[in-house]
């Protein structure tokens, strides 16, 4: 069985809306593209090497939209490594709906997600999941994430489609590696996801911490 990893942008306040664009997903939300000013180099090669080792991409509908788009035609440019990648490896789509996937190696799972998703977990090594906000909501109530890496940027929207918006169930985590920080004050945080529920206790206890 293979691990799925996703990897989102968000802000502060945990906002993972359009952070690359106004036109990416504009349902009333003023600030698409609001990632944009805070990139540096340091982000930059940290995004490159979360994509190491994928074999196989899960996007949400509109997020594949926008990458089948944009990808096709950046080889052979400043970003032709990740171009390479993701023409190369295959794409599994989320939809309810029936969409032309015109992007090579493209695949559209079916009605039950769950079941597709473990599907191609189990086909893969590494599936990545990038943005697709709906798709991870989904992930999370199914206790389908094996890894999040997140970007947190040092500002604060107060609108805009969450994280962890409806779809979080009580989970335990671990952080993998230290946090890292850029120039701009964007925080790296690497995260895995373990079994069982968080545990509870009582801070008025005299043997707490111990």
């Amino acid at each position: 069985m293979g691990l799925i990893h996703v990897e989102m942008f968000t802000t502060l306040d945990l906002v993972g809306q359009a952070p690359g664009g106004p036109e990416e997903d504009p349902d009333g939300f003023p600030f698409g593209g609001w990632q944009a000013p805070l990139l540096d180099e340091v982000s930059g090669a940290q995004i490159a090497a979360a994509y190491q080792g994928t074999d196989a991409l899960l996007l949400g509908r509109r997020t594949y939209d926008i990458f089948a788009a944009y990808w096709p035609h950046q080889e052979g440019g400043e970003d032709d490594d990740i171009a390479a990648l993701f023409n190369r490896v295959p794409k599994y789509v989320a939809s309810r709906g029936r969409p032309e996937l015109s992007w090579a190696g493209s695949t559209l799972l079916g009605p039950d997600l769950a079941a597709a998703v473990r599907e191609v977990r189990d086909r893969h090594e590494h599936v990545t999941v990038v943005g697709s906000l709906d798709l991870v909501q989904t992930l999370l109530r199914e206790r389908l994430l094996d890894r999040l890496d997140l970007w947190v940027h040092p500002i604060l929207l107060g609108v805009g489609k969450k994280l962890f918006d409806g779809g979080a169930v009580p989970a335990n985590l671990e952080l993998l590696e230290p946090p890292a920080a850029g120039a701009t004050g964007t925080v790296f945080l690497r995260y895995g996801f373990r079994d069982g529920v968080p545990a509870t206790g009582d801070m008025s206890a005299p043997d707490r911490g111990v």
